[in-house]
């Protein structure tokens, strides 16, 4: 059990358990991605057993690197007894699921995942189906057709999902016998997001709603909220009002103050809705060309200069920051052809 170095030097990728609190250890684990390359889930002692929050992606190579971190706890698979987890992305989900079905491990998520989990086990959804449409509503079509070319099915896109065996709600007590834990509603990165609070112990486990290092991505889901940044920002206050709390994020190193960082996330979309705002008022008009405009990543990287994925995602969420826009009276959305183009408002009178 090693504990979690927070120095420039440390690799918060690197694999194993290291202690972050009493009787909560930071395990990473691997993705089969080039941004994200770990998740970070927590295994909590309870006084009934090991309860862990979010599960990993359901692939060898990550069972393998968390058998291996809980073997250095004393522990194995097959003693966990609950997993917690923070909303449906397959790196915080999948996992959960394939162990179930091996140990009958509990597995519990957000209320507001329910819609989006039903869906999908109707059959009624394919990879990135809502984000194709905010595609075209984008005026995007070049980037829709990139993304079609590059996509292929990736490590267990074939998973076959399940619903979990209990739906969170809002504000729901966890008894885990020598601490408690809160239950608070998030939604945002996806409708039915939630984060969980340790206040006795002055932790927030905060899945993708807080990251110390990038930005979520906002309603990247099967079924998506009306306004997403609108719910995610008003989630981010949410949990600023609360006591200041060590983040504990699904990516990324620990970080003393959750405050710092929300600070930081309420500054960098504010700036954002300027600078479409700004796009808009120089001529833009479409999600599209308004994020042409705009520079993404901390490399201040061109729209054009993005893998397919990566642009998909910067249209989307360009077009998030617009319909926000729109949604305050700060900009005017019309249709064009199934195309959102947008316009500031007619001056009074």
């Amino acid at each position: 059990m090693t504990p979690d170095l927070q120095a420039s030097t440390a690799d918060w990728t690197e694999r194993g358990a290291f202690a972050v609190a009493p009787g909560v250890h930071r395990i990473p684990l691997p993705l089969p991605t080039d941004g994200l390359r770990a998740v970070n889930v927590y295994a909590v002692e309870g006084a009934d057993g090991l309860v862990l929050i979010d599960s990993g992606w359901a692939l060898a190579e990550s069972r393998t690197a968390l058998a291996s971190a809980l073997r250095l706890l004393g522990a194995s698979l097959g003693d966990v007894r609950h997993f917690l987890v923070t909303h449906l992305h397959r790196d915080h989900y999948s996992q959960a699921i394939e162990l179930r079905r091996e140990f009958g491990t509990r597995v519990s998520i957000g209320l507001g995942e329910q819609a989006a989990i039903s869906v999908i086990l109707a059959g009624q959804v394919h990879p990135f189906t809502p984000q194709l449409a905010e595609l075209l509503a984008s005026g995007a079509q070049e980037v829709l057709d990139r993304v079609r070319a590059a996509h292929s099915p990736g490590p267990g896109e074939g998973l076959a999902w399940e619903a979990p065996d209990d739906w969170l709600a809002p504000d729901q007590q966890i008894d885990l016998g020598n601490r408690t834990l809160r239950v608070m509603h998030t939604p945002g990165h996806t409708q039915g997001h939630v984060v969980f609070i340790d206040e006795m112990g002055g932790l927030l486990f905060a899945g993708d709603h807080v990251l110390p290092h990038i930005t979520p991505s906002i309603g990247f889901e099967p079924v998506r909220a009306a306004l997403p940044l609108g719910d995610y920002l008003q989630s981010l206050r949410l949990v600023r009002a609360l006591p200041d709390l060590r983040l504990l994020p699904a990516h990324g190193p620990v970080a003393p103050s959750a405050h710092a960082r929300i600070d930081e996330l309420l500054d960098h979309h504010a700036d954002r809705l300027d600078r479409c705002l700004a796009g808009v008022r120089s001529g833009e008009a479409t999600a599209y060309q308004v994020a042409a405009s705009l520079r993404w990543t901390r490399r201040e990287r061109k729209l054009d200069d993005l893998d397919a994925v990566n642009q998909l995602l910067a249209v989307v969420e360009t077009r998030a920051h617009l319909e926000l826009l729109a949604a305050q009276g700060r900009l005017t959305s019309t249709s064009v052809e199934d195309v959102s183009h947008y316009s500031l408002p007619a001056p009074p009178g």
